[in-house]
């Protein structure tokens, strides 16, 4: 017994939605090297420049992970409404009818 029929002649193009899908893998390691580029360069080059380099150093680290975290979470964001979307233009189903007594004229 099929519950659900699937429309065959309903079919809607992939949009920006699969382009999205595709490149977020790569976005994703692009929004973790970058903090993590920032905060070891800061590791070299504040290395023997700076008298308080260790509070300077942690400093700089807070703010890598807040940026790196806010970058996910916004392609986290991205990635999840791109994917509903490309879910919703899917194939097309149409619900088995349920004759309904009264749905043309009023009860008496």
């Amino acid at each position: 017994m099929k519950f659900f029929r699937k429309l065959h002649n309903r079919v809607e193009p992939p949009g920006i939605e699969l382009r999205i899908l595709r490149r977020l893998p790569g976005l994703f390691v692009a929004a973790t090297a970058a903090p993590l580029t920032v905060a070891w360069g800061a590791r070299l080059w504040l290395a023997d420049s700076v008298a308080d380099t260790s509070k300077n150093i942690m400093s700089i680290d807070i703010f890598c992970f807040a940026v790196g975290l806010t970058a996910w979470t916004a392609l986290l964001t991205i990635g999840i409404g791109s994917l509903i979307v490309h879910i919703m233009k899917g194939p097309a189903y149409a619900a088995d009818s349920y004759e309904v007594s009264h749905s043309d004229r009023p009860k008496e």
